[in-house]
């Protein structure tokens, strides 16, 4: 299936960021599997994901199976995401919120914003508030992928750079030597380091060495992407603190205190950037009995949770995925009763 096929996209008119600037003409792209009459589930992409790259944990033999939910995958395009769902697809509750790494943020956001809005949320290898050491492994995507224009980052959580001049865009050879150079720095850290030491690159991705898995996954990958795109997506990562708004303002406890829907968080144990220390202080300052964390057993690193390289992470993942609410629709209301939550409206059932 092609990247853009089935693929829709909601006009969204002048959109106003937080900002306060406006962009004209705004549409944020989705796609939707499944009939629009079952229970929905709200499932966000990630950093640099295409739409078509959430597919892999969808299917008829998995939790989140189109013929037991109303699935809808919205490009990540901030808060968009709620007037797309309600206004556009006319949806007023979803059974879940779920997603891997900035779509794990997207899952935190939905549930601070609109706590009432969703039974569920499992936000996988990501977090409610980057980390300052996640923030720092971000400045040096920033930095390699500008030096090739000879600009420096403005700094953390800035979308600008430091040059003297007005913009240009990239050439040819900037965006090819600039993006390989974005590509090798996140290799150090997508994975694990047991991952690299027992060349796990070799033994079930089937490259040929370590320069075949640089050159044709992760320069491959990056010089899919660009540029302006990829520094966009970086600075909405670094800045992703789902306390930064109303009425929180900054407070985080505050935040995480009020998520009213049931958390399974699922941190990856040899997640470099998003540890399961991070995610233990989320679940520590939600009210009791709100949120649950399981450690992700995997030595694949960020890419535990996702896009489905790991055969043994995907089903780990899927198997939680079932058990935390989202197995078989008909015994949905036996299984909430166990996990004190709430049940489905009958309406949906």
């Amino acid at each position: 299936m092609s990247s853009s096929e089935g693929v829709l996209k909601y006009r969204l008119g002048n959109w106003e960021l937080q900002s306060g600037q406006v962009i004209p003409n705004a549409e944020i792209a989705y796609k939707t599997f499944g009939d629009a009459s079952s229970p929905s589930i709200i499932y966000p992409t990630w950093f640099s994901g295409a739409i078509a790259d959430n597919e892999w944990l969808i299917g008829d033999d998995k939790a989140l199976n189109p013929q037991k939910y109303y699935i809808i995958i919205p490009a990540l395009f901030g808060n968009a995401q709620h007037k797309l769902v309600t206004e556009h697809l006319g949806i007023t509750h979803a059974r879940a919120v779920l997603g891997w790494s900035m779509a794990a943020s997207q899952a935190y956001q939905w549930v601070t914003q609109y706590p009432d809005f969703v039974d569920l949320a499992i936000p996988f290898c990501g977090a409610a508030k980057v980390s300052i050491h996640n923030t720092v492994f971000l400045e040096s995507l920033k930095g390699a992928l500008l030096a090739v224009k000879k600009q420096c980052t403005a700094g953390a959580c800035k979308g600008g750079f430091l040059a003297p001049g007005e913009y240009r865009t990239w050439s040819a050879e900037e965006k090819d030597v600039g993006l390989k150079a974005f590509g090798r720095v996140y290799a150090g850290w997508g994975f694990s380091q047991t991952f690299y030491r027992q060349k796990i690159y070799e033994s079930v991705l089937g490259f040929k060495g370590l320069e075949d898995f640089l050159v044709n996954f992760w320069e491959k990958w990056a010089t899919s992407k660009d540029p302006e795109n990829l520094l966009a997506m970086v600075y909405t990562w670094q800045a992703a603190d789902c306390s930064k708004q109303e009425p929180y303002n900054g407070d985080f406890r505050a935040a995480m205190q009020a998520i009213k829907a049931k958390m399974l968080v699922l941190p990856g144990k040899t997640d470099l950037y998003f540890p399961p220390e991070d995610s233990e202080i989320e679940v520590e300052n939600m009210r009791e009995g709100v949120g649950k964390m399981m450690v992700i057993p995997s030595v694949w690193g960020h890419w535990a949770g996702g896009p489905g390289g790991s055969l043994e992470d995907v089903q780990w993942l899927d198997e939680r995925l079932r058990e935390f609410g989202l197995g078989d629709v008909q015994g949905i209301d036996e299984q909430l009763k166990e996990l004190s939550l709430r049940p489905l409206p009958k309406s949906k059932l």
